[in-house]
């Protein structure tokens, strides 16, 4: 027993807990700040960042060793944050915000478009018979004023708050928690170099649906270029553009369409499908391995088979979009044949202007 009354035995679990805390700091999601106008519900969010009385609930040594990565990382609450006017919360809330509600917009295009380009087909079975509804659709997306605030501005307000966000996230990481110069408190923690280096960084971990957003950008934007960019360049106008010109390159070029489209199809279902999930505020409860345990054998148990659900509901939910959209986009427009006469001339003359193609 120690002279002043202390447990040597309550020192070890304080010592423990700290470990267990610092070290999930690396597991956070690349969110900033969840949006503190948003309710979740009771479920533990492993996007949302531990707050400071949380953190000091797991004991007086873990409080101390968050106030220490505190003080030397920011020193001060509004140190090195450059935005007087404005919180880092209440900024994050507003990045979020807009990146949510630009997907909701960009949804409305991705219907139509998933309509035109794959359920029409399937229904009309017929490549020509699909045409015509395209070419309806397009009265409604690709006007010179609903083209920019249906489909660019989306966009680009989507992805441009993403990386704001993992940027915001990072600078408030630095404030709160990590500080340079701390290694000799992430080694006291027992914590490797390599992971003291990526605390002290600040940058959140890319989660998966972070990481498919980044490829569906990709994607998307070269399925832009070749649809509506090089039409533009080239002929000066896509109005021969239609479902024929994509069958014509599946002829043309087989593993190159095949591919980009299965890309496009496959990363961007699972991306919207996952992203859906996250403001309905169940992917967030969604996994296969529990993150954090009770000790409690039977709730642990029970918390694991509800992860594993919802990942298994959130994958289905994503495949079936998926194979609705590849059984008329690669079923029946990717088999619809070459087109012939001037106009495959023309289409020719497209696909040869794009590089290593």
């Amino acid at each position: 027993m120690d002279p002043h009354g202390l447990d040597p035995r309550d020192h070890q679990l304080s010592h423990k807990a700290s470990q267990e805390t610092f070290i999930s700091l690396v597991q956070l999601d690349p969110e900033p700040i969840q949006d503190l106008y948003q309710d979740d519900g009771p479920d533990f969010d492993p996007t949302r960042d531990a707050s400071p009385s949380e953190d000091a609930a797991e004991g007086g040594s873990l409080a101390n060793s968050i106030h220490s990565l505190k003080s030397s990382g920011s020193g001060g609450a509004a140190g090195g944050i450059g935005l007087n006017t404005m919180t880092p919360l209440g900024l994050s809330g507003s990045v979020t915000r807009i990146q949510r509600y630009s997907s909701y917009t960009f949804s409305l295009f991705a219907s139509l478009h998933l309509a035109t380009t794959s359920v029409i087909p399937l229904l009309a079975r017929s490549v020509p018979a699909s045409e015509s509804y395209l070419l309806l659709a397009r009265e409604i997306y690709q006007t010179p004023l609903s083209e920019p605030l249906l489909v660019a501005l989306p966009i680009v307000a989507h992805v441009g708050a993403g990386l704001l966000a993992r940027l915001l996230r990072r600078r408030e990481n630095l404030r709160r928690y990590y500080g340079a110069g701390d290694e000799k408190t992430h080694m006291g923690l027992g914590i490797t170099k390599p992971t003291a280096r990526f605390l002290r960084s600040g940058w959140p971990r890319l989660s998966w649906i972070a990481l498919s957003g980044y490829g569906f950008t990709a994607v998307v934007a070269a399925h832009a270029f070749m649809n509506r960019g090089l039409p533009l360049v080239v002929e000066g106008d896509s109005a021969n553009i239609g479902l024929a010109y994509v069958a014509h390159g599946f002829v043309r070029h087989a593993w190159t369409s095949w591919a980009a489209y299965a890309a496009l199809l496959g990363i961007g279902c699972g991306h919207m499908v996952w992203g859906w999930a996250k403001w309905f505020g169940v992917s967030q409860g969604a996994g296969w391995v529990l993150e954090r345990h009770t000790g409690v054998p039977e709730v642990d148990r029970k918390a694991r088979r509800k992860r594993r659900r919802r990942l298994i509901w959130i994958n289905a939910v994503a495949a079936a979009a998926t194979a609705v959209w590849a059984a008329g986009g690669l079923g029946v427009v990717a088999r619809g044949g070459e087109t012939l006469g001037w106009v495959g001339k023309v289409y020719d003359g497209l696909y040869d202007k794009v590089p290593l193609l």
